[in-house]
């Protein structure tokens, strides 16, 4: 199950009508119009709008009067309710707009008109800006009679007038063909390949046999040369490929470009610097994502915001939230933390293994051989907390795990000890929508055993690693994470609600063995004590073969134990087993990097890329990265960077996932405050976050519009739209600096 099982709201319930029968029909093979009186010839019937807004004919069109002063798009709103759409069929929405004064942005949506307002369809153009007519082509996700369009207004601080003519939802229209433009056919690393490493890329060509390859500098002067290796059809692409190895050439510079085929590559230089900057920037992401404090503009400059979710309106806010009708009758502070992703959720699981992997990128640091503490030490972040005498990356760790503390369910209450599994709004909100301006009722969901031994897991990590800078704070998570593995224990089998997916991602998950493994690893690395070793060697995940094609993620958790018992120091019986563990997953994975084409360590079944492909592909060249650590074995330092290659442009799409980096790079990632292609007053994503990446399930109506059929590596397009291919969340950006951290202590 992946982490979204709901689309996004599109309009509040006043919008709603009567619940009635969805249709059955089989899909309609001629073009048939949905709307009814698009061309407002001589009335607006049978359109609506909101109480707030006055609408009538004008010259042939709808135009309403918008007020001033609201606070989201969906406070003003013009529609038709009562539209039928069949599921799988494709349509056609057009209409044409215009605003006065220009430069409005209106959000046009085709969604459910009754709970839980399920989006299907979104656009949000700058009227008058991006052109006056509009048309987009998608694919129904679902079979209803009460489907809406609506065209929300609201959100604006002064009044406007918005004209509306032409609307139409034409059905049964071809899918619409999705090209996207993939530039020169040589793919390299846009980014940067080290000095002292390996230097590969891939040419897309029809040629069978080898061609010349130049390498050329700034200066346009070839400086190496030599041939490419055919590697016929790839797979993950459905390209003829050939793979090209300049790792002969170790002299830095910049803008580099690599010719073949009479093709020219994009830039990239032979450096280091790049990666020392990344592992921050990869880490800053964090402090944008906090909840519960204002964001300092002096701090990162375009990124100022109000404080999110602290009971200031329209906020609701995380100071005393309720459960769940029926799930409890207390409610708890879980104020702070990190919103997981693009949406206002808190996610327990999710906040585990992010809190993890930055904890366990300090960790790699102080105990490997490559490790610079220092380069994560105090002042390097620019966050409030810096100048504490704190290495700022645990001051970061911190504010998710003082959040992750006080979802325990508290003493004296049934399932004391436990950790509640997420807290979020009641029902979706829509796109854009600062976390100040959020009017949702919070709720705490049920808690459960995966959550709770999240909890443990971390707080016991934690607990050995803030011991050195705040004894009381080791003390508090130890005791903490003691607490929740009695409760996991004496609750073993609590899951998660695979269908409590309104409002928020479900994360479920009904195989805990793996965090029970987990749990019991860190509380013995942390304590030494006899019980917890025994619960890890007397568990079957302990000598499982664990390093599966998918990698580690927040529902598969063993890998998060066993690579912290190989290198995390300890007296475990057999710990020499466990090492030579990962280094067999390493292998494992670097046998898939030599086999693919584009040489990242993943290959998926049937070639089905999974949600967040991208932070798999880091997940499983960590595992690469460790085995260095292990052995000093250049092999594996170097499929660990050549791994990377394929996030920073060496893929078949020729694009850097990762914001900011590389020429052509991700930057409409799905989030509601990072909304620039949709707010332009709003940022894009800071720099050096990641993007999911390729999805094969593309689950978004609007990824689903435009790559039905695509082919693994083509599953993905960068649109603020596609929260299936191109959202980014904590725990994909933890497995970037975890990996951005190790590549730039090789420099």
């Amino acid at each position: 199950m992946k982490r979204r099982t709901t689309a996004l709201l599109s309009l509040t319930a006043l919008l709603g009508a009567v619940l009635v029968a969805a249709p059955t029909a089989p899909a309609a093979a001629d073009e048939v119009e949905q709307l009814k009186n698009g061309t407002f010839d001589t009335t607006t019937e049978p359109w609506w709008t909101t109480s707030n807004v006055t609408a009538g004919l004008s010259e042939g069109q709808l135009c309403a009067d918008v007020p001033g002063g609201t606070a989201n798009r969906w406070d003003a709103a013009v529609g038709q309710n009562d539209v039928t759409l069949v599921k799988g069929e494709s349509y056609k929405f057009g209409f044409t707009a215009n605003g006065s004064p220009a430069g409005h942005v209106v959000r046009a949506i085709v969604g459910l008109q009754v709970a839980p307002y399920d989006t299907y369809f979104e656009v949000s153009p700058q009227l008058s800006v991006s052109g006056d007519t509009y048309s987009y082509t998608f694919t129904s996700p679902v079979d209803t009679t009460q489907a809406q369009v609506g065209f929300q207004v609201g959100g604006s601080a002064d009044a406007w007038r918005f004209c509306l003519d032409n609307a139409s939802l034409l059905g049964g229209v071809p899918p619409e063909v999705y090209e996207p433009d993939t530039g020169p056919r040589v793919r390299v690393n846009q980014v940067a390949y080290l000095p002292a490493g390996p230097k590969n890329a891939t040419l897309v060509t029809d040629a069978t046999t080898k061609l010349p390859w130049q390498l050329k500098n700034a200066a346009g002067t070839v400086v190496a040369h030599g041939s490419t290796l055919p590697r016929g059809t790839d797979a993950s692409s459905a390209q003829n490929v050939h793979s090209i190895d300049f790792g002969a050439y170790k002299k830095p510079g910049k803008d580099f470009t690599l010719v073949a085929d009479g093709e020219t590559s994009r830039p990239f230089d032979i450096g280091t610097s790049a990666y020392d900057q990344l592992r921050l920037d990869a880490l800053k992401y964090y402090y944008t994502q906090r909840s519960g404090i204002a964001i300092r503009d002096d701090l990162r400059p375009g990124y100022g915001r109000a404080a999110g979710h602290v009971d200031v309106a329209p906020n609701q806010g995380d100071g005393n939230v309720p459960c769940q009708p029926g799930v409890c009758d207390y409610r708890l502070d879980v104020t702070g933390g990190w919103y997981d992703a693009g949406d206002h959720g808190k996610y327990v699981v999710n906040g585990g293994i992010s809190t993890w992997e930055l904890l366990s990128t300090y960790e790699r640091a102080l105990h490997a051989r490559t490790g610079r503490p220092w380069k994560l030490g105090d002042g390097t972040l620019a966050i409030p907390e810096s100048g504490n005498k704190v290495p700022d990356i645990l001051d970061e760790a911190r504010w998710e795990l003082e959040f992750l503390l006080k979802m325990q369910v508290p003493d004296g209450q049934p399932l004391a000890g436990m950790a509640h599994h997420k807290i979020h709004d009641e029902t979706w909100t829509g796109l854009p929508l600062l976390p100040s301006d959020d009017p949702q009722k919070r709720e705490l969901h049920p808690a459960n055993t995966a959550a709770t031994l999240n909890l443990a897991a971390t707080a016991a990590q934690a607990a050995r690693l803030y011991r050195p800078y705040d004894k009381e704070f080791a003390t508090r998570t130890l005791a903490a994470a003691r607490k929740a593995w009695t409760a996991a224990l004496a609750h073993p089998a609590v899951y998660a609600d695979p269908n409590d997916g309104t409002g928020g991602g479900a994360y479920p998950d009904s195989d805990v063995t793996d965090e029970f493994y987990w749990a019991a690893a860190e509380l013995y690395l942390t304590t030494g004590e006899k019980a917890f070793a025994d619960y890890v060697l007397a568990s079957p995940v302990h000598t499982a073969d664990i390093f599966g094609p998918l990698g580690y993620d927040w529902a598969r958790t063993a890998a998060a134990a066993r690579l912290d018992l190989a290198t995390v120091p300890s007296k475990l019986p057999g710990r020499d087993k466990v090492r030579q563990s990962v280094v067999k997953g390493a292998d494992g994975y670097l046998a898939t990097l030599k086999s693919e084409a584009y040489g990242m360590p993943y290959a998926p079944t049937d070639n089905l890329y999974d949600w967040g492909s991208n932070h798999q592909i880091l997940h499983n060249g960590i595992v690469i990265a460790t085995a260095y650590d292990i052995t000093g074995g250049t092999k594996y330092r170097d499929g660990a960077l050549q791994g990377i290659d394929y996030l920073f442009g060496r893929n078949a799409l020729n694009m850097s996932y990762v914001t900011g980096y590389g020429e052509v790079n991700s930057h409409n990632q799905h989030s509601r405050w990072y909304a620039h292609q949709l707010d332009p007053s709003l940022p894009a994503p800071p720099k050096g976050t990641l993007a999911g990446g390729p999805n094969s399930s593309i689950q978004d109506p609007y990824a689903q519009s435009k790559l039905q059929g695509c082919t693994g590596q083509f599953c993905y397009i960068d649109d603020i739209q596609s929260w299936s291919t191109n959202e980014h969340t904590i725990n994909w950006n933890s497995a970037l600096t975890r990996m951005a951290s190790f590549v730039a202590d090789q420099g």
